[in-house]
């Protein structure tokens, strides 16, 4: 299977190591192109420039790598992100931008043709040690924005073990009230008890949080 890949750095001596590696490799792969900045990828775009792959680089000279992922995507390029950073909210980041896999520049030459030839196929892959952590928090602040902030609270309660009564008199709320937000967030979250609450809070590391909705 051949692989056509674009490598958006603005390091030359970086982009020409990885050339070399891609191309010197046996999974087949060709470097269809290398640019520094992103108008030099729009141009190439708009010139019929085609490929299977992006890897890119977030901290480009001219922009953000991030604001590229939507023309690429438009173009059918699947993309890569490829860089120094490993923090989990700039990997989330990249992937609710849509991104197809995050690959450390620190990773293992193996580990960087397997995650070319893995998205290529059309399988998101994301290669980071704090990958689990940073979906965690996307799962977290998806849940986050459809619960009100006191349904927020109740649910970190509930997390605690605390009962109807319990967690009525810690917030000043009546049993009924308590069971008419348990019912929402039921639906909301589309779980069927309270087992289900407690355990979807320990799992994406929702607390109670602090104030009234």
């Amino acid at each position: 299977m051949s692989i056509s890949v674009i490598l958006v750095d603005d390091h030359p001596l970086f982009r020409k190591g990885l050339s070399h590696l891609l191309e010197a490799g046996t999974d087949g792969i060709t470097v269809a192109g290398q640019f520094a900045e992103i108008g030099g990828v729009l141009d190439w775009l708009r010139d019929g420039g085609r490929a299977e792959v992006a890897l890119l680089d977030r901290n480009l000279r001219d922009e953000d790598g991030l604001t590229l992922v939507p023309e690429l995507k438009r173009f059918g390029i699947k993309v890569i992100m490829l860089t120094v950073a490993d923090e989990a909210h700039e990997i989330r980041e990249a992937i609710e931008r849509g991104v197809d896999g995050y690959v450390s520049k620190t990773s293992e030459p193996a580990q960087i043709l397997q995650a070319i030839s893995t998205v290529a196929r059309g399988s998101g892959l994301h290669h980071s040690p704090v990958m689990d952590e940073a979906m965690q928090g996307k799962l977290a602040s998806d849940a986050g924005s459809k619960l009100s902030t006191r349904e927020l609270e109740i649910v970190g309660l509930v997390a605690r073990g605390m009962s109807n009564k319990a967690i009525g008199d810690e917030l000043g709320l009546s049993d009924n009230t308590v069971r008419n937000h348990l019912g929402s967030i039921l639906e909301k979250l589309g779980l069927d008890n309270r087992v289900q609450v407690a355990t979807f809070a320990m799992k994406h590391g929702i607390s109670r949080k602090s104030g009234a909705a």
